[in-house]
């Protein structure tokens, strides 16, 4: 999309489209009822899920798969808590066996202080689903060529990091997006790092399709008052980058010309 073209479309993820850019998780809440009253405010569309957390032997576990209503929300399964790309197939292959959604986030984080996606597995996962038939949508770092790779691949987004998972940072990986969102083809989805309305307003700003927030809702005194303003902040970002913002200059400009002001010099 070009910037300053006003005419919108809607969200479109291989071949399903969606009127929000604003996708949530699940993760981290106090509670059932307040993360449905943060889902229902979100307006999101796509909700999701990680799998490997959930203790199928546990049944207050095994809530979430149970206390949201699934008619409202596309699932989308991830593959969080996987620290290698065989677990991460593994848990695909899981959740197709559920029959939950052949949609797949893909996560492969080794690292456990940082939590940074690990490149090469996550690579070699989305090669493995992309040849059985999964929608696969991979979580990576800020790298226009991974991302680029991975679109060739045929995965059905990118979702590079604005900065380190639950971190709250915002975009300290700016020019990395733009420069992913300049070259993609497939929608980019900024996942992570966003702590409040205003990053994700940037992140849109900046011509990505969509942003994903989890720990910024989930960790808000009022979470449904924070999904709300999430997705009012994607909406300002989505709709200025729509607008077509004005040239950076050097110099201080008057809002007003000087032309035909009385006693203005010639």
């Amino acid at each position: 999309m070009i910037p300053g073209n006003r005419t919108d479309t809607p969200l479109t993820i291989a071949g399903k489209s969606f009127s929000s850019r604003l996708m949530v998780g699940t993760g981290k809440y106090r509670g059932s009822a307040e993360m449905n009253a943060a889902l229902a405010a979100s307006g999101a569309e796509i909700v999701t899920v990680a799998l490997r957390r959930i203790d199928f032997d546990d049944p207050q576990s095994r809530s979430v798969l149970e206390d949201v209503d699934w008619t409202r929300y596309t699932i989308l399964p991830n593959t969080a808590g996987c620290r290698t790309a065989e677990e991460a197939v593994r848990v695909a292959r899981m959740a197709r066996a559920m029959e939950l959604s052949d949609w797949i986030k893909v996560e492969v984080i080794p690292d456990p202080t940082y939590l940074l996606p690990d490149p090469l597995g996550t690579y070699e996962a989305c090669q493995t689903l992309v040849a059985e038939g999964f929608v696969v949508l991979p979580y990576i770092g800020a790298d226009p060529v991974l991302a680029r790779r991975l679109e060739e691949l045929g995965t059905a987004t990118v979702m590079p990091l604005g900065s380190p998972i639950g971190s709250g940072q915002g975009l300290t990986n700016a020019e990395a997006i733009r420069i992913i969102v300049e070259q993609a083809n497939v929608p980019v989805v900024v996942d992570a790092g966003i702590g409040v309305p205003s990053d994700a307003a940037q992140a849109m700003e900046l011509g990505a399709d969509a942003c994903l927030v989890n720990t910024a809702i989930a960790l808000a005194s009022d979470p449904e008052m924070m999904a709300a303003a999430m997705a009012e902040g994607v909406r300002a970002g989505r709709n200025a980058f729509l607008a077509g913002r004005m040239p950076r200059k050097f110099a201080a400009s008057a809002s007003s010309p000087l032309a035909g002001v009385v006693g203005a010099a010639a």
